[in-house]
């Protein structure tokens, strides 16, 4: 379990996370999610204990990691594809971390073939493309067989098997009962990830809830509607606040009210409808509905 509990951390007159409360809980996947600038890759390090915090505490399993040797058998973890020595071969590189955390040298070949990297594991690391570097650090963050996990960014560069194939391994780490903290861009693969999220902006808590809240908190009321007189259904939702706007394959949408509302007016004004369903909102528009106002920069911006 990861407890982060009031953490602030300025660069001089720069607060980067500013008194930031969470708590990552084990079986289950966490999406950690912000802005641009929001906070994410400082308070990564503050966990890992690669930057120490200006105030508030951060705890794994209960202890600051900082103060645990041989830390890859306690926490493993995936900040940076590109942060590896191009000259290295890929089994050197994981047999220099697993001699430095007093690991068995057999594990470097059970999580080489569990990346899928066996065949290319004698070949230097500069000449891999990012999905195989970010193969490469994931096999780095399974070395130890930790109980916490962290990874930023690890779908950048895969393929859809790849995808798919870190899909499955993180499922199967929160089914093994280990805590597994994702941060990512990609809504939409977060939308099929995680199962809880954990969303700051500038710094600050947002929210830190299931999937399921989060986007029902972060949108209006939107409901899809098929009707042979939009003007009529227009002219009998207008008066109660609603607003319907035409989508391109015929249909509308109505925002404001909720499905059982807008069947209720339909048939009290003689609409006929012929479709009428309440639409769900994506993770990425409950996002963006909620983090507008946290985003660093913003199309248009005049800076």
């Amino acid at each position: 379990m990861i407890e982060v509990n009031e953490l602030t951390k300025r660069y001089g007159a720069t607060t980067a996370v500013d008194r930031l409360t969470f708590t990552v809980r084990p079986g289950r996947i966490t999406g950690f999610l912000g802005p641009n600038g929001a906070g994410k890759s400082t308070t990564l390090r503050t966990i890992l204990g690669l930057s120490a915090p200006t105030s508030g505490t951060v705890t794994v399993d209960g202890r600051p990691f900082r103060g645990r040797p041989r830390g890859l058998r306690h926490v493993g973890a995936l900040l940076d594809a590109h942060d590896v020595h191009g000259g290295r071969t890929a089994r050197a590189h994981l047999s220099a971390l697993a001699s430095s955390n007093g690991l068995p040298r057999g594990r470097v070949a059970e999580v080489l073939a569990e990346v899928g990297l066996t065949a290319a594991a004698q070949r230097r690391i500069g000449g891999y493309s990012l999905g195989m570097k970010q193969r490469l650090g994931i096999a780095g963050a399974l070395l130890g067989d930790p109980p916490v996990l962290l990874f930023d960014e690890p779908l950048n560069g895969l393929d859809p098997e790849g995808v798919l194939w870190v899909r499955g391994l993180f499922r199967r780490l929160a089914a093994e009962g280990r805590t597994v903290l994702v941060s990512s861009h990609l809504m939409r693969e977060m939308e099929h990830t995680a199962e809880q999220l954990i969303v700051i902006g500038r710094g600050e808590l947002i929210a830190a809830e299931s999937l399921a809240e989060f986007a029902t908190r972060g949108t209006r009321l939107r409901v899809s509607v098929r009707t042979p007189d939009i003007a009529a259904l227009t002219a009998a939702l207008g008066p109660e606040g609603a607003a319907v706007h035409h989508e391109d394959d015929g249909s509308c949408t109505v925002t404001g009210l909720s499905a059982d509302r807008v069947g209720e007016l339909a048939f009290h004004h003689r609409v006929l409808l012929h479709e009428l369903a309440p639409r769900s909102a994506s993770l990425e528009e409950a996002f963006m509905g909620l983090t507008a106002a946290s985003t660093e920069y913003s199309a248009g911006d005049a800076r």
